[in-house]
């Protein structure tokens, strides 16, 4: 018979050591873990960690009496089961599941991770927090000094063993994020440590923070909204709306114009006008920038889906279920357009915006711990749920992008939003130039990411 999926007999690692490097690793969790979550701790010892987390509401789960009896002592409003995880049904979820270090100590985690769809929405996020077994000689060392535990034996997994087991365990991953290269509290050196020099030697943190979400298919035909900034684009409006093809059972077309000093607005109005069969609506933006525009679209959509396509037409409207499909059928949660997968036509990017967009989508890749190849492509698309979500949590960042692309993508990440590439191709404009100034903008884009380095990487 196989031993319980959870905690194998954990001792309360309540030395000093131990609970230093619990606050520190509830500090990163916190960046995670919204104030307002409901948050299940599976394996919660004696609780420690459990009361220094987010939550409105928290529950934990622990194999052993005598440990449950400490974590309800350690949290006096949570609810805390004396169970097996694999044997419990609590007939409700939680936005997030933690099960941190328990995986270590646990006989079959597969089966633990299957357990905790019990205890899951569509929407739950699992977070896994595994040792690194390069510090494993040290874990023993200060196991050997007394400021550690013992424990029993662990299984030490490696961050490939986890994502392979909660894939068999139905579960997906978003990200993994290595932390903590201070474990315990040293006058001004561990922060220092692990707040800028952690993120630039991931190889050498302590921790692997895992996000997952459920692998599962949302609703088949969910309804879209399109926002099609236009400024200075009088020359592709008819295009873009005989272009769109019909993918879903209801689509309704947004033109928000920014500006023109050509005739853009009058081109929006007569194809409202023109196309009486289709769900047209259009405003003009009184503050400045695509982000702007984009905001103002997205608050008078009504559609289940959000997408966003450049009114250039250079990312193909033609491409544009591949995007629906990625997040209807739950493939992810945020599809990102990437330019740079296929060859573009001659004239489509200058040789000099290619290398930079080369160079945002490594710095996002590090910096989200999502890949992200394509940072700058006009088209994104997310569900209106996760996009109030996202809008509801912006002041984390400020209104700092005028273009609203970095915006997105920070605001995404930092929802655990499972976000995806779909490869398009990029043609050459066919009228009017670009609107971005290649020097000016490039700075101000570089300046944003120095900005959201220190709220996502260097906390």
């Amino acid at each position: 018979m196989a031993a319980p999926a959870e905690s194998l007999a954990k001792l309360p690692n309540d030395k000093s050591g131990a609970i230093a490097y619990r606050k520190k690793l509830a500090f990163y969790l916190n960046l995670v873990i919204p104030s307002l979550a409901s948050v299940l701790e599976i394996g919660c010892g004696s609780g420690r960690l459990l009361s220094y987390l987010n939550g409105s509401r928290k529950a934990g789960i622990e194999v052993s009496e005598a440990l449950a009896a400490q974590a309800r002592s350690n949290n006096p409003d949570a609810v805390v089961h004396v169970a097996d995880a694999c044997n419990l049904d609590l007939k409700e979820s939680f936005d997030y599941i933690v099960v941190s270090d328990t995986l270590n100590h646990c006989a079959d985690a597969q089966l633990l991770l299957q357990a905790a769809h019990r205890f899951a929405s569509d929407n739950t996020r699992l977070v896994v927090t595994t040792y690194n077994a390069l510090w494993r000689p040290v874990l023993s060392f200060l196991t050997w000094i007394g400021l550690r535990d013992r424990g029993p034996l662990l299984n030490w997994l490696a961050p490939g063993d986890v994502q392979n087991i909660a894939e068999l365990s139905g579960w997906e991953r978003i990200k993994n994020v290595p932390r903590i290269l201070v474990p315990i509290e040293i006058p001004m050196l561990s922060n220092f440590l692990n707040r800028w020099i952690a993120p630039l030697l991931p190889f050498f943190c302590l921790s692997h923070i895992a996000i997952f979400r459920k692998a599962g298919s949302p609703p088949k035909q969910p309804s879209v909204s399109i926002i099609i900034p236009a400024r200075n684009e009088a020359g592709n409006i008819a295009a873009a709306v005989q272009r769109i093809p019909s993918f879903a059972g209801e689509i309704e077309m947004i033109f928000i114009e920014g500006h023109s000093k050509d005739d853009t607005w009058e081109q929006i109005q007569k194809v409202q006008k023109d196309h009486p069969d289709k769900k047209i609506l259009i405003a003009r933006q009184t503050g400045r920038g695509k982000g702007d525009a984009v905001r103002l679209g997205f608050s008078m959509a009504t559609g289940d889906i959000l997408m966003i396509l450049d009114a250039d037409l250079t990312m193909p409207p033609e491409d544009l279920p591949k995007f629906y499909n990625a997040v209807a059928s739950g493939h992810c949660d945020f599809a990102n357009g990437c330019r740079l997968v296929y060859p573009m036509e001659k004239e489509a990017m200058q040789f000099l915006n290619l290398c930079a967009n080369k160079m945002f989508g490594i710095l996002f890749s590090w910096l989200l711990g999502q890949h992200v190849k394509d940072t700058l492509c006009g088209t994104k698309v997310l569900t209106r749920s996760n996009y109030e979500a996202l809008a509801a949590n912006r002041a984390y960042f400020g209104d700092f992008d005028p273009f609203g692309d970095f915006d997105l993508l920070f605001g995404a990440d930092k929802l655990n939003l499972k976000i995806r590439d779909i490869p398009v191709r990029y043609r050459e404009r066919t009228y009017g130039s670009t609107n971005i100034q290649r020097f000016r903008h490039g700075i101000l884009l570089f300046r944003m990411v120095g900005f959201a380095a220190r709220k996502l990487r260097f906390v």
